[in-house]
């Protein structure tokens, strides 16, 4: 983090990220513990829609969010968006989202209270090997090859239940089993026309293509080293806590735009069934979307909350990217407010 030259600064308690910065075991802690914030929301809430649901309204014009992704996964909805006979299935997904964000608090928890703060001081060696050194790149890329894997893994998963189980495909009203298309020319194409995208097959080719890339990144990423020297060029002077965080913040603030428009227009991966008609762009301040299905005042399709929730998450995303990459690369935000603060007295000198 920025000191702004200050060898022995201090951070509140409320500079959370300041605890973490060059500690490895602590950096763990408060990824475990977000996670379990995560899937502890998901089970929540999924409980929280259920209880409010209403069979005799339309799910997509309901404001729901985590039942219809269960309803297109082909868990407990028929494809009216109906409740098929009981809740048991809905219910099983939300208790085990429970318990598992309790086993993430545990493991937060135990990372940030009793195993070492910092990984080099840990008795497991290859606890050490994931320690992060910021001037070290093979470090950094050992640690995001597995990342990598991680994710190729949970697209894998995502793949064989389309392929066993079956997700709903809306242009037959039912959920069916679906074989990935992995056709190259069409992956390539689609990166022009994914909004448009209205075939499952390729939707999931798409997505086994990408657990290909991310799991041969992965591999690739924690078996190779550093090439050559280690220059500016490539990082050096620059890698850092605050650097890392800008990218991870472009990363999910763009992904978060893409959802927005994805899932304000397409009707394949998000099937009016459950989500609701397509909305309509319009713009003010910022863009916004509006629905064009006729609804009470005051109430909203899910379509609606997804596109304009994810849309200005990604927005002030894409924001606390651009201030964290600025103070990575040394700017000194206080100048500015030093400057606004001492404007009265600032003189301009003229030259000939």
């Amino acid at each position: 983090m920025q000191t702004y030259g200050n060898p022995d600064v201090t951070y509140g308690w409320w500079a959370g990220n300041s605890g973490v910065t060059n500690r490895t075991g602590k950096f763990i802690a408060a990824h475990i513990a977000h996670t379990g914030l995560i899937v502890f929301w998901a089970g929540a809430f999924t409980l929280f829609e259920l209880s409010r649901f209403d069979p005799s309204v339309p799910m997509g014009h309901q404001p729901l969010i985590a039942l219809p992704h269960l309803a297109t996964l082909g868990i407990g909805f028929d494809a009216d968006g109906v409740l098929m006979g009981d809740t048991k299935p809905v219910v099983a997904i939300a208790i085990v989202h429970l318990i598992a964000s309790m086993v993430f608090a545990a493991g937060g928890l135990l990372h940030s209270i009793l195993l070492p703060g910092d990984l080099e001081e840990s008795d497991i060696a290859k606890a050490r090997k994931f320690s992060l050194k910021w001037d070290d790149p093979d470090k950094l890329t050992f640690i995001l090859g597995h990342h990598l894997i991680f994710f190729g893994v949970a697209v894998i998963w995502f793949v064989e239940w389309a392929r066993v189980h079956g997700i709903y495909d809306p242009a037959i009203g039912a959920v069916r089993q679906v074989e990935y298309d992995l056709n190259l020319s069409k992956i390539w194409n689609h990166q022009a026309d994914f909004l448009t995208i209205d075939s499952l097959e390729d939707v999931m080719g798409g997505h086994a293509f990408l657990a290909f890339v991310e799991i041969t990144g992965g591999a690739f990423h924690i078996a190779t080293k550093q090439v050559g020297e280690y220059t500016k060029f490539k990082g050096k002077g620059l890698l850092s806590a605050e650097a890392v965080l800008s990218w991870s913040l472009a990363g999910i603030g763009w992904m978060a735009i893409i959802a927005a428009f994805w899932s304000a227009t397409n009707t394949t991966v998000y099937p009016t069934d459950f989500f609701g008609e397509p909305l309509q762009l319009k713009f003010s301040i910022s863009p916004y979307w509006v629905d064009t299905a006729d609804l009470p005042a005051g109430e909203y399709t899910s379509r609606a909350w997804l596109a304009n929730v994810h849309y200005y998450f990604g927005f002030f995303f894409i924001q606390g990217h651009l201030w964290h990459a600025l103070r990575a690369l040394g700017f000194d935000f206080k100048r500015v407010t030093n400057a606004i603060g001492n404007i009265d007295n600032a003189t301009v000198t003229l030259k000939d």
